[in-house]
């Protein structure tokens, strides 16, 4: 089975990073904007556990994002979060709490050479690897 691919804006992609690094030590969160598979925004949400190794997205920020996603004619492309210490795939709790089965999930974690995103789907439990293409 070929991996499916995220074709990310790098816009885009340095927005995401931007808005994890500034939540440091906590996870943070938000959702990518996209039409055909192609990133079209970045919605950071307030992660209300302020926590390490959790988070839940602030409801009304997400239900505002939705509402404006909805406008704009855009899907939910994404959902993303930072594992600050690692690593950089899919909890369990991750897995059992993913309700998005058409969007990709992004995880950021600290590697080598800074963070970095790793992009993944999950339908029904199963856990797949997805590519992340960067694009002007």
């Amino acid at each position: 089975m070929q991996a499916e691919i995220l074709h990310l804006r790098r816009a885009d992609w340095a927005a995401m990073q931007d808005h994890l690094l500034s939540v440091l030590p906590a996870e943070g969160c938000g959702l990518l904007a996209g039409a055909g598979g192609y990133s079209t925004a970045v919605y950071p949400v307030d992660n209300l556990l302020n926590s390490p190794t959790r988070f839940q997205m602030d409801p009304q920020q997400q239900a505002m994002a939705f509402m404006e996603l909805d406008r704009l004619g855009w899907d939910v492309l994404a959902i993303y979060h930072s594992h600050p210490a690692g690593p950089p795939r899919p909890s369990q709790t991750d897995v059992a709490e993913f309700y998005y089965p058409d969007s990709f999930v992004l995880i950021w974690a600290p590697g080598p050479d800074g963070w970095d995103c790793s992009a993944f789907t999950i339908r029904d439990g199963l856990v797949r690897q997805a590519l992340c293409q960067i694009e002007e």
